[in-house]
């Protein structure tokens, strides 16, 4: 290969890969610097490329020193003072002397050493830049295409790389097919042995809150704003947003006209029941609004620190706030992030708690 098709095979990688052009010129000059080492038994070489013209230029180089060391170092890389000035007068101990060496032909040997370096430095630039670019997409969703399958993993095609989506962060009961493009949270990216690993998700509570400010403008532009979600997938989630301009009505935006909005967000989630709760700074307020849809409820912050709060209700409404198999209270906790007890007004009493109706 001339020095002109090795350029154009540099910026061809370039192009294909994405890699800095640097970064491959480095790993050039690191292999053949090995292949020379190994091919021709040179301890103290290094290869330096002309990035200009392609010219590959190897040189060795030997340390200048007081006094040879035989025992630590190979006594060829080293060059005593007095010698090293008859070369070059005004040299000094720790610095180097450098000589040219003419390379005919480094080999098949030396050409495969060179082969495998440049391979495993393009792949580990690929899996930076793969990590880089997906690093920033933690904690957000993007779309793939279903790519395999196996027992335990859906595996979803992102473009540059592939993300696994374990089938226990699927929503419960939905059909994913092969070839299909599909919404995923990302949970986690991080390098390992094996290349990029990006573990995603439709099951975390993070996924619907992306779908929202997908599908609600107010949301991503910040006019209306998610201060949570609780969710147990599949069944049933809980999210609290709020408006500082009292103009908007942050739950009717969220709807839309004639329930287009949230209809848009069932249908990604298989038609998992949503309450949207209207956030209030007011912790006793924001609870009762959690607690939809169960009314007339009495709530008592008894602990702020621990944040603890009794919530006192009629029968008629005990069934609504607790939830089915404790549902509903379970997620208005989780909202609220207090821990809530529910008594009847009955309840109340008999434990010597007075409430005034």
């Amino acid at each position: 290969m001339n020095t002109k098709e090795f350029l154009n095979a540099i910026d061809l990688m370039v192009k294909e890969k994405g890699i800095d052009k640097e970064v491959i010129f480095e790993a050039m000059e690191l292999a053949l610097t090995s292949a020379y080492k190994k091919n021709y038994n040179k301890p103290n070489v290094h290869v330096n490329i002309d990035k200009a013209t392609g010219d590959i230029r190897v040189c060795s180089y030997q340390n200048v020193v007081e006094e040879i060391d035989s025992e630590n170092n190979d006594p060829s890389t080293q060059i005593l003072l007095e010698d090293a000035r008859l070369i070059v007068p005004n040299i000094n101990v720790g610095e180097t002397i450098e000589e040219e060496v003419e390379v005919k032909d480094f080999g098949r040997v030396a050409a495969a050493t060179a082969k495998q370096v440049v391979i495993q430095k393009i792949r580990e630039a690929e899996r930076n830049i793969i990590i880089d670019e997906f690093a920033e997409k933690e904690n957000e969703m993007v779309v793939g295409t279903v790519e395999m399958e196996d027992v335990r993993n859906y595996y979803i095609n992102l473009g540059r790389t592939q993300g696994i989506l374990p089938k226990t962060e699927i929503i419960p009961k939905e059909e994913i097919k092969m070839g299909s493009t599909i919404k995923v949270y990302i949970t986690k990216v991080e390098n390992n042995s094996k290349g990029p690993l990006i573990l995603l998700s439709r099951n975390h509570y993070g996924f619907v809150k992306r779908l929202f400010e997908l599908e609600i403008p107010e949301i991503n532009e910040g006019i209306v704003l998610v201060y949570g979600v609780a969710r147990e997938t599949g069944v049933r989630t809980k999210i609290a947003v709020a408006s500082e301009n009292p103009n908007i009505d942050a739950v009717g935006a969220c709807i839309g006209e004639k329930g287009m909005r949230i209809a848009n967000i069932l249908k990604e989630l298989g038609n998992e029941k949503i309450d949207i709760i209207p956030y209030d700074k007011d912790a006793s307020k924001f609870i009762e609004n959690a607690l939809s849809p169960a009314k007339n409820l009495s709530v008592f912050i008894t602990d702020d620190k621990k944040r603890e709060a009794l919530v006192v209700v009629d029968d008629e409404n005990l069934s609504l706030a607790i939830g089915k198999k404790g549902l509903n209270v379970r997620l208005a906790s989780r909202l609220t992030r207090f821990k809530l007890d529910v008594k009847t007004y009955e309840q109340a009493s008999n434990e010597g708690i007075n409430i005034v109706k």
